[in-house]
């Protein structure tokens, strides 16, 4: 199964926004869902792009899973985000103006696409997420974040996202040069915190 490219949006118009957020929603949720996060970020002059998973889901199963059991789909999920970025630079938004976000599942999208292209971007922001596969394979990431703010928050124990695997996925972030903020929340549930938007707010959204 493969996507299909379907973008909701809020926020300023592309061609009015000198800065975009693409926003990926977690397994289950909606596009529309995750645009209501926008109300509590600094992104009243952000163009807000959310595209929509097929069936609400962007892989079938665990992101710890091995990446061949997740595709087609993942590629696919891969590619949308690919086809979005390159619609905000073709409204003639730059790279470093572009900004990611996502939670869960989403997160692990935006975190897989931003280090599988890795470059200088306003910001990527993981909700409890991390790097895809049964293991890491770091030869699949490579480029500079050139100091690009990359947040991850998480929490320990969650039943869907190892800690260690968010740690793992800010230590490569590091390594690629990007600057790394992470957090994690003692016996919290999955879920967004308010630390967390105030975390995202402060370094990535200022």
């Amino acid at each position: 199964m493969s996507h299909n490219i379907d973008i909701k949006y809020a926020g300023l118009p592309l061609e009015k926004a000198k800065k975009a957020l693409i926003m990926l929603h977690g397994r289950g949720a909606t596009a529309e869902s995750i645009l209501t996060l926008g109300d509590h970020l600094n992104v009243a002059e952000y163009a807000l792009l959310a595209p929509q998973a097929t069936n609400n889901t962007w892989y079938p199963h665990s992101f710890m899973a091995p990446i061949e059991e997740n595709e087609p789909w993942l590629s696919s999920a891969i590619d949308i985000v690919r086809e979005i970025v390159n619609k905000v630079l073709q409204s003639g938004i730059k790279s470093e103006n572009i900004y990611f976000l996502g939670f869960s599942q989403g997160a692990c999208l935006a975190t897989e696409y931003a280090a599988r292209n890795a470059k200088r971007y306003g910001g990527v922001v993981a909700f409890t997420g991390g790097l895809i596969g049964k293991e890491i394979n770091r030869s699949n990431y490579n480029g500079d974040f050139e100091q690009t703010p990359v947040f991850f928050g998480t929490g320990n124990p969650d039943f869907h996202v190892p800690v260690e695997r968010v740690q793992a996925s800010a230590n490569i972030a590091r390594e690629m040069n990007a600057n790394v903020t992470k957090k994690v929340y003692e016996n919290r549930g999955h879920t967004i915190s308010e630390d967390e938007i105030k975390i995202a707010n402060s370094i990535v959204f200022k």
